[in-house]
């Protein structure tokens, strides 16, 4: 038995949109539930929410069987931090901070198995083998590894070209928030020197062989990236769904006096 099939891997090679969501509660409950919008994949978020090992791991379990696809982002793109949540499920990573392609080429081999990398190969006690269930896992699961790196450092456009030429690199996904403040405009994605930063970006990664991606929690926005090329597009962040609507329910019943 092989490991198992990556769809989100899959559906970007088809070229086909996906419309993803964050999920930042670091709880399973939540996830489940995000799960039920049946959004294409799901960040679990290391970088910026509360997550540890164990909550990316029970959340990756949730969406066993789902329409969603979880997509991890750790922190840091660290040699063993990537090896211990690979072993933990996840199949798809969304690295934070790539300036560089000597970067992106050592995360391409961080997630694969020798001789095209340097994964740890101990998989027979771990989840993603099913326990050793699956047991044509070690030498099938390179092909279903999807790395996702993110750019979003003045930096890193720079560099741009050169990732993209990164052999196992499947999507490079552009941060507006850090670009902007890297660029002096801090908290500012829509400043017209951002926007045409992004626009760019975005054409040069929808011509190569890599998907461009991008979060944008106003829909006028999305469909702009949309319409600049964006393949795999997050669409909201569950906390800010949440506390928006709360906020909104309490202004509404405030105003009645």
């Amino acid at each position: 038995m092989p490991a198992p099939i990556n769809r989100f891997k899959a559906a970007l090679k088809e070229g086909k949109v996906q419309y993803g969501c964050w999920a930042g509660f670091a709880d399973p409950y939540a996830t489940e539930m995000l799960a039920t919008a049946e959004f294409d994949w799901l960040v679990i978020d290391g970088e910026h929410a509360p997550n540890d090992l164990q909550t990316v791991m029970h959340q990756l379990q949730v969406l066993d069987g789902k329409h969603s696809e979880g997509v991890v982002r750790l922190p840091v793109g660290n040699d063993w931090l990537i090896k211990q949540v690979l072993d933990t499920g996840a199949q798809t990573l969304l690295i934070p901070m790539v300036e560089t392609a000597e970067q992106a080429h050592d995360l391409v081999r961080a997630m694969r198995y020798p001789p095209e990398g340097i994964r740890g190969s101990g998989a027979a006690l771990a989840r993603a083998s099913r326990f050793s269930d699956i047991a044509d896992y070690i030498p099938t699961a390179n092909a279903q590894m999807c790395l996702l790196v993110q750019v979003e450092t003045v930096k890193g456009m720079e560099n741009l070209d050169a990732i993209l030429q990164v052999e196992g690199v499947d999507g490079v996904f552009i941060g507006p928030s850090d670009l902007a403040a890297d660029m002096g405009h801090l908290g500012d994605a829509n400043a017209p020197e951002v926007q045409e930063a992004i626009r760019a970006g975005l054409a040069r990664i929808k011509a190569s062989d890599k998907a461009p991606g991008i979060l944008a929690v106003n829909d006028d926005v999305a469909r702009q990236y949309a319409e600049w090329g964006a393949q795999f597009l997050a669409v909201g962040i569950d906390v800010l769904m949440l506390v928006r609507t709360a906020r909104e329910t309490i202004a509404r019943w405030r105003a009645r006096g």
